[in-house]
């Protein structure tokens, strides 16, 4: 059985060259945008945390649609669920030790002032 560049491992045919481009081009852009908007200075910090968390998480999905072609498609969906149980595991990892350091640093700095 050959595979032809435009099939994935399941037969499908969202591997072109096509998509692989768009999502390039989107992963440039939404690069771009928190680049000048942190480098320029163009928005105030609260807003530039936004902007740089909000591009992130879309940049994330857009690697995760057309570079990884997870979605949510009857032939994909078990590699989906992978990626789905794999980001939770890793939110409740960063989270609870960005809790933990958060929760030292407020008891060790109590008394010192």
């Amino acid at each position: 059985m050959s595979h032809s560049p435009d099939t994935d491992a399941q037969g499908g045919s969202e591997a072109t060259l096509g998509s692989y481009s768009v999502g390039f081009i989107l992963a440039i852009i939404l690069t771009a945008i928190p680049f000048a908007v942190v480098g320029f200075g163009l928005l105030p910090r609260p807003e530039a945390l936004i902007t740089v968390g909000v591009t992130a998480v879309i940049q994330i999905l857009v690697h995760l649609y057309f570079f990884l072609h997870l979605d949510v498609s009857r032939e994909h969906l078990a590699n989906t669920m992978t990626g789905v149980f794999t980001a939770l595991i890793m939110a409740v990892l960063v989270g609870g030790t960005i809790w933990l350091f958060y929760s030292l640093n407020y008891r060790t700095m109590m008394g010192g002032g």
